[in-house]
């Protein structure tokens, strides 16, 4: 690659991150063919929703708290940036489901929430009669569904497993990692192993099952090691490592910066110039790993198909990071939270906490003798209830609600709220046709997508299209350099 190749990366979050550093190098480093590379990003600081810092006496995370470690992007980057000393696996294992009124640990054997054998159900009290004859029914007289074109998660489940099942056990898990619904968001996308199982016919869960035969537990661990991981340290120390060690390279990163116009200029020095309200960047090539309502706006001249990346919708959410005195807080035996179902009533009302995380359960760094570090998670596609409360009032509904929910809480020693404004893309049906579209209307361009509005809102996901898309970007300048 010619040197004098100027890159430019379009946001500043873990995937425009991991771009910058697949553009310069990756775990190699810079050569002599390396560009110039530039990272233009809106907020004050790099890293988006990894983000950690000082809380009650320890370093918490107030974004990911956490990465799925058998997908391997976000080791092998942990690695490359020298930190693999500081990464620690999951302390615990399971959960439980708050259904109705009663905390019940959740099943083993169960696939994103989806039990894939009816005798797992048994201990669940909470279950009434016709939810364990739809499991039975789907084991031995499985109902008809047709998924051809993509659908949604729910309209496969509910038809195959009932609604009880849907909403009280399966959608607080597999909805709850997008913050959306099972009714709208994307079987192909969100959940393609749920996709292939219906479109297999039969059993639904037989045939998720098959699909999913690894080792569990133990067994699974020695194999494959373990399912989570942190960062001693935090998961923001991921971001913060890897922002100075680009600035090292010599990447250039400006903050506080929002990009107004990415214009294509075929008779200037460079093929691209990128606009900011002061200065314009001449590019070779351009990596947009923004939300995609920007990235539609930025590339929506070019073909008509990139305007609909406006489409894609976000959730907001709150973290109500919480620490209670282990004397008077009473947590369920084992599992590292709770779940809770949309619909859950609460006085006269329904609960707006989703989630309760034990964060010193589940990271053993976080452990402090007498104390219980717990986060609850508020906040839907259709809840927006915390987006009008102030940080005191969210802090008091919740408590209340914790209460509710363990039976024995006291008052809060520390809380914090930290809030995640349009932080968490919906991948509705038909998610992957808007997004293939984008990205061949883009072939020609040296411009690629990158981030979690693409490729899944996990953190190794959005690690991995940071890189895919630089690596495309370098490869598109390469060919464009040889003819």
């Amino acid at each position: 690659m010619s040197p004098r190749h100027s890159v430019v990366v379009v946001g500043g979050g873990i995937a425009g991150l991991a771009a910058a550093w697949e553009l310069s190098g990756g775990a190699r480093g810079p050569t002599t063919s390396t560009p110039r590379i530039e990272l233009i990003e809106e907020a004050p600081r790099l890293g988006g929703a990894l983000w950690s810092d000082d809380f009650a006496g320890r370093v918490v995370d107030f974004g990911p708290d956490g990465f799925l470690a058998r997908r391997p992007e976000a080791v092998t980057l942990a690695t490359e940036l020298g930190l693999s000393d500081r990464l620690e696996p999951i302390g615990a294992s399971g959960a439980s489901v708050w259904l109705k009124g009663v905390l019940e640990p959740l099943p083993a054997g169960l696939v994103l929430g989806v039990p894939t054998d009816p005798r797992a159900l048994r201990e669940l009290k909470g279950l009434s009669r016709s939810s364990r004859w739809s499991v039975w029914r789907d084991q031995h007289a499985p109902k008809k569904f047709t998924a051809n074109h993509d659908v949604s998660i729910g309209s496969i489940l509910r038809t195959k497993l009932g609604g009880e099942l849907t909403y009280q056990l399966i959608e607080p898990m597999v909805g709850g990692i997008q913050a959306g619904r099972v009714d709208e968001l994307s079987a192909q996308s969100v959940f393609p192993a749920l996709f292939a199982a219906a479109q297999r016919g039969g059993s639904l869960m037989k045939a998720l099952k098959s699909s999913a035969a690894t080792p569990g537990g133990a067994a699974a661990e020695r194999v494959l090691g373990p399912l989570f991981m942190t960062l001693r340290g935090g998961v923001g120390s991921l971001a913060n490592e890897l922002t100075n060690q680009l600035r090292d390279r010599g990447v250039v990163l400006r903050t506080g910066t929002a990009v107004s116009a990415l214009r294509p200029t075929p008779s200037g020095t460079y093929p691209w110039e990128v606009d900011t309200a002061d200065t314009t960047t001449g590019a070779s090539g351009v990596v947009v790993a923004t939300p995609a309502p920007v990235a539609g706006h930025l590339t929506r001249l070019l073909d008509e198909s990139l305007s609909r990346l406006v489409s894609i919708n976000s959730a907001s959410a709150a973290l109500v990071t919480l620490v209670f005195g282990a004397a008077d807080t009473t947590l369920p035996s084992t599992g590292t939270g709770v779940l809770v179902p949309l619909a859950s009533e609460w006085n006269d009302d329904i609960m707006m906490t989703t989630a309760l995380t034990f964060l010193d359960r589940k990271w053993p760094h976080l452990h402090r003798e007498g104390e219980i570090l717990l986060r609850a998670h508020v906040g839907r596609i259709d809840d927006r209830r915390s987006e009008v409360l102030s940080d005191d009032a969210l802090v008091d509904r919740v408590v209340a609600e914790v209460r509710t929910l363990l039976g024995r809480v006291g008052a809060p020693s520390a809380a914090r709220v930290q809030r995640w404004p349009q932080g968490l893309p919906q991948y509705y049906v038909g998610h992957q046709d808007v997004v293939a579209a984008a990205r061949r209307a883009l072939v020609p361009y040296g411009v690629r997508l990158a981030g979690s509005a693409y490729d899944g809102v996990g953190i190794p996901a959005s690690i991995g299209s940071g890189r895919r898309a630089a690596a495309d970007i370098i490869e598109f300048l390469d060919r464009s350099a040889r003819s």
